[in-house]
């Protein structure tokens, strides 16, 4: 068999037509191997409003127990409606961003697809202890009694509530914080996709780098502390929330890093993985 004469730097020379996985050219593909991915997140949002529709336990608050429920109600320094721009809108910018100067759309799409499934998990996990575990919040007793004037029960001194229902039912959500979980998720992931974009643990001494990659974890902390001085949380619904949050954000990272790999190997296999 005769050998052949192409040299041997030609088989090299021809993968790079690959290298560059954009949305043009990759978008199809890409969809088509993660439907059942996104189904799944679809299942995962209609789960989680299911969880925020029901009615927690109702936890049993006596006379003797208000003076840890008296704390002014004040409005969230984070409202609900700004979490999910922190822990998701926010960082997919960043993504995006980061397709633009590499053209991977891999690269984006498993970083958004891991970023949903760490806070959605991480939603679902919290609002299910949220319903079973109803802790009052530490401005309960004025959404219990909005006017003051304290009713409770003659036998077992237990409140008996006049205030709006809602306002109610959102009092008996304190543990955990789901304001800490999400964006601990959100923003911990980011700071692991930013780690691996710039080398940040490759021994060559940068704090610069350290300093980036902890932006977003302070911004999550930040946005913890303001649930415990807005009076919406205990300090252990805050700690709890955290734990939660960068547990799936740590797991669902890693996931979305062996993705990443195998979505790499199947275009051609030489290509280096720098996540």
């Amino acid at each position: 068999m005769k050998a052949s004469s192409s040299p041997p730097g030609s088989m090299q020379a021809a993968a790079p037509a690959c290298a560059f996985p954009t949305i043009l050219s990759h978008s199809g593909r890409v969809a088509r191997s993660h439907a059942y991915d996104w189904l799944a997140l679809l299942l995962l949002v209609a789960v989680d409003g299911l969880l925020n529709a029901i009615e927690p336990f109702h936890r049993f608050v006596g006379a003797g127990m208000m003076a840890n429920f008296r704390y002014p109600l004040m409005d969230n320094t984070v409202p609900d409606w700004a979490v999910p721009i922190i822990a998701v809108i926010g960082p997919t910018i960043i993504f995006t961003v980061v397709y633009i100067r590499r053209r991977n759309v891999y690269d984006l799409h498993h970083a958004v697809l891991g970023i949903l499934f760490s806070v959605l998990i991480t939603g679902i996990l919290t609002d299910a202890i949220k319903d079973a575990v109803g802790r009052p919040r530490p401005n309960f007793f004025w959404r219990c009694f909005p006017d003051g004037i304290a009713v409770f029960d003659n036998v077992t001194t237990g409140v008996i509530c006049h205030g709006d229902a809602g306002v109610i039912k959102e009092g008996h959500k304190s543990f955990p914080s789901g304001h800490t979980s999400w964006c601990f998720a959100g923003m911990g992931f980011l700071s692991w996709y930013l780690a691996g974009k710039i080398t940040a643990f490759d021994r060559r001494g940068h704090v610069a780098k350290l300093c980036i990659v902890l932006l977003p974890l302070l911004l999550a902390a930040m946005v913890a502390i303001s649930r415990i001085d807005d009076y919406w949380h205990h300090w252990q619904d805050v700690c709890t929330g955290g734990i939660l949050g960068s547990k799936y954000f740590i797991t669902l990272h890693f996931m979305s890093t062996k993705l990443l790999f195998y979505s790499y190997s199947e275009l051609s296999p030489p290509l280096p993985l720098t996540i």
